[in-house]
């Protein structure tokens, strides 16, 4: 299972196309706009959250609310393209009218990829780097995550997503009983974060930075439930589930670390408080005294609940800018001003969970099938089944 994503983020649309999806799977258009909707909110988005309310189209391998084993095309419309029409559009210009297009970016902005993608293209306007290293593509993302997810739900696989960290303010109280309640306790804060005191306090640091033009990152964690043991592969380095979670999760805009489990705490720790006892019981089979490897090992899932942490920096483009150079004048400006957030990590460990399912849906449909939905189901309570008695 595989899918591409096409589109800038001021352009007509952003498009995904999916390959490999089962037949037979239940799929309808409000199913993957709850998770867009899901995307858009959080505490420290900006204005263009205001003025997208994404809405996906399926415009092919859905027939009557099913999916049909073909390709999957999914588009979400820009609508804020009708005021980039000029400056966006795929059409030639005259030279009058390329005179008059406004918004050449010729100073790249420090932590985006606008020097770095022109010097790769050769692109003196920047804005043709911009637009496409964008974190507007990760929309597209989220809508190809969300068909993962209906994967998963079918197989008793459960996502779920919360903030960590903002700006330096640490959630202490993490606990959950369950992982609908996680679900449900963090969509309720404007910060998903399951320690309310913290949320307050993530906030606040909102505010200020956004008060003195600048940004703040975060941590974000994602807990997979359900997943069933063996999955992923020990043979070779680039079929190794972690490696796969890790490279998804550093994909995302912004991400500068990827940690499992406890993952960098290991280091400060002996072997004997890191690694997990094996345990066995009469009707769960196989299980984990503790899950400090957060669910894999030797690249393979374990029957315990995945655990993945990602690191955001603070989004670079700034309304106070730091110092750039122009590559016109070779002179030094304040950085290009985009719009933009102060804080996205909320939206992003929704991104998170989105690039967690589709790269544990690939997998389960590596091992287990994936042509009929039905039929996968099977597979895997005959695995379960397998696994309980080995």
């Amino acid at each position: 299972m595989r899918y591409l994503t096409a589109g800038e983020s001021h352009g007509p649309q952003l498009t995904a196309i999916l390959e490999g999806v089962p037949a037979g799977l239940a799929l309808t258009e409000e199913m993957i706009n709850e998770q867009l909707s899901r995307r858009q909110k959080g505490y420290g988005r900006g204005r263009r959250m205001q003025i997208e309310k994404d809405q996906v189209q399926i415009l092919s391998g859905v027939r009557h609310g099913k999916t049909m084993g073909s390709p999957i095309t999914l588009v979400v419309e820009n609508r804020d393209f009708k005021h980039w029409t000029k400056i966006m559009g795929a059409a030639p210009l005259g030279e009058e009218e390329e005179q008059e297009v406004k918004r050449k970016i010729t100073r790249p902005r420090p932590g985006h990829a606008d020097l770095n993608g022109a010097l790769k293209y050769g692109h003196r306007d920047m804005r043709n780097v911009l637009e496409r290293s964008s974190a507007r593509e990760t929309t597209a993302r989220v809508a190809a995550g969300a068909v993962a997810r209906i994967i998963l739900s079918q197989l008793g696989i459960k996502v779920a997503g919360h903030v960590l960290e903002i700006g330096g303010v640490r959630a202490e109280n993490t606990n959950y009983g369950t992982i609908e309640e996680l679900q449900e306790k963090t969509e309720s804060s404007p910060v998903r974060c399951l320690d309310e005191a913290a949320a307050e306090k993530m906030m606040r640091a909102i505010d200020e930075a956004k008060e003195q033009g600048d940004s703040i990152g975060g941590i974000v964690e994602v807990v997979v439930e359900g997943m069933p043991a063996g999955v992923g592969s020990y043979v070779h380095y680039d079929r190794k589930l972690d490696g796969k979670l890790a490279g998804a999760i550093m994909s995302i805009n912004a991400f500068k670390g990827v940690e499992i489990g406890i993952g960098f705490e290991a280091a400060h720790k002996p072997g004997s408080q890191v690694h997990d006892e094996i345990l066995w019981d009469k009707e769960k089979g196989y299980t984990r005294g503790s899950n400090n490897a957060g669910g894999l090992e030797g690249g393979m899932s374990t029957g315990m609940p995945i655990v993945v942490r990602g690191v955001m920096k603070p989004i670079p483009t700034l309304y106070k800018p730091l110092q750039s150079i122009d590559i016109d004048t070779k002179e030094p400006f304040k950085a290009s001003i985009e719009r933009s957030d102060s804080c996205a990590v909320p939206a992003a460990s929704v991104v998170a969970e989105a690039v967690v399912a589709w790269e544990l849906a690939a997998a389960v449909l590596e091992h287990f099938g994936h042509d009929r939905i039905d039929a996968i189901k099977d597979h895997v309570e005959q695995y379960k089944e397998y696994t309980r008695n080995f």
